[in-house]
């Protein structure tokens, strides 16, 4: 009998090779797609976002070819509450990854729940990492294609789900799975990168946290870092640290977002060298090549996805808190992302920066 495997199929080329390698590994591969209830244009680019109709007419296209049983299954709601935390985040003055939510609520959650149900051995995506068994073990680790690597998003996953999971594009690169897509002549094979933020179309979010909260969202001032008022902002849950653009002030030289204030409804800006901090405390904290930390430990800390790992010392810092002191200052550390922690392409651990 076949080793069983249900893999999520989100219409795209990654997800569509990481199933034809799995059936070409001799497994029995299931595919599923899971239905979000988005279905919209986005009128920018012209192009749908992904897990909408057009989406799973692909994936099913896609099974058809691989002879591969499919599905699809609504997990509507269940990916609304994740839109209304990424809004609350915003409204609490953080800045959220919403990526990292639905992988572990939905990709590595609901998607093992279903492969339960068929009595399924593994769950398997198409995302860029890899996982390896080390006495009893699991351990997440970087994908050899540096560029595409998706272990970041990744850092929340148990053992009980690395254990069951499969990522067939570890080992492989994004060059590699579109010649494969195209010799394979699958019908997703020139088909464009989804965009980060699936649910966020035109690239802006405040339209969405209009539609959600409009009625908590007011405008307040903007201060600098001597308390200084600048002028105004139509609201705080419309800035993240960092933010150059669209601050609406013209001081002579370039200011950013360095703090927000959700309590105050306060924007404060700064230089570019007010951005620059050395630590940051994180919680809800999730270990994988270790049980937890009991002393400071050398790591390279990654605080955003496009960031490159810093050198770093992770101090215990309370129940379930970590301190994390760089050697080098970072630039914008911001609240509501994931800091994640590496001992070169192995994933130690992460969790979620706190506010200041």
């Amino acid at each position: 009998m076949k080793t069983k495997v249900v893999i999520a199929m989100s219409g795209g080329v990654d997800s569509s090779v990481a199933a034809y390698f799995l059936v070409e590994q001799g497994y029995e591969v299931i595919g599923l797609f899971m239905r979000l209830g988005i279905d919209k244009l986005d009128t920018i680019t012209k192009t749908k976002v992904c897990c909408s109709l057009e989406d799973a007419n692909d994936a099913r296209s896609v099974a058809e070819q691989l002879d591969i049983q499919f599905h699809v299954l609504n997990f509507k709601d269940a990916f609304d509450r994740i839109i209304d935390a990424f809004c609350t985040e915003y409204l609490n003055g953080r800045t959220p990854n919403p990526c990292i939510l639905c992988n572990q609520e939905l990709k590595f959650g609901k998607l093992l729940d279903f492969a339960r149900m068929l009595n399924a051995d593994f769950i398997a995506t198409g995302h860029y990492a890899k996982v390896e068994k080390i006495a009893n073990r699991y351990l997440l680790k970087k994908g050899v294609d540096t560029l595409k690597d998706q272990s970041y998003v990744l850092f929340s996953l148990s053992q009980d789900q690395l254990s069951r999971t499969l990522f067939p594009l570890g080992t492989v690169t994004k060059e590699r799975v579109r010649q494969v897509a195209r010799d394979l002549n699958l019908k997703t094979k020139d088909k464009p990168e989804s965009q980060d933020i699936c649910f966020v179309l035109d690239n802006n979010y405040h339209t969405l946290l209009y539609e959600r909260f409009g009625n908590r969202i007011t405008p307040g001032v903007i201060k600098d870092t001597q308390g200084n008022i600048l002028g105004r902002h139509p609201g705080s849950p419309f800035f993240t640290i960092g933010q150059r653009k669209g601050l609406g002030i013209a001081l002579g030289t370039p200011r950013y977002v360095v703090d927000i204030n959700p309590q105050e409804n306060i924007v404060v800006i700064g230089t570019d060298e007010e951005l620059m901090e050395d630590e940051l405390v994180a919680s809800s904290l999730n270990w994988i090549s270790i049980d937890g930390l009991q002393s400071p430990l050398e790591v390279q800390a990654k605080i955003r996805y496009n960031h490159v790992p810093a050198p770093a010392v992770v101090y215990p810092h309370g129940v379930d808190k970590v301190r994390v002191v760089f050697k080098e200052p970072q630039r914008a550390i911001t609240p509501g992302q994931a800091v994640v922690f590496y001992h070169n392409d192995t994933v130690v651990g992460g969790g979620w920066i706190e506010r200041k």
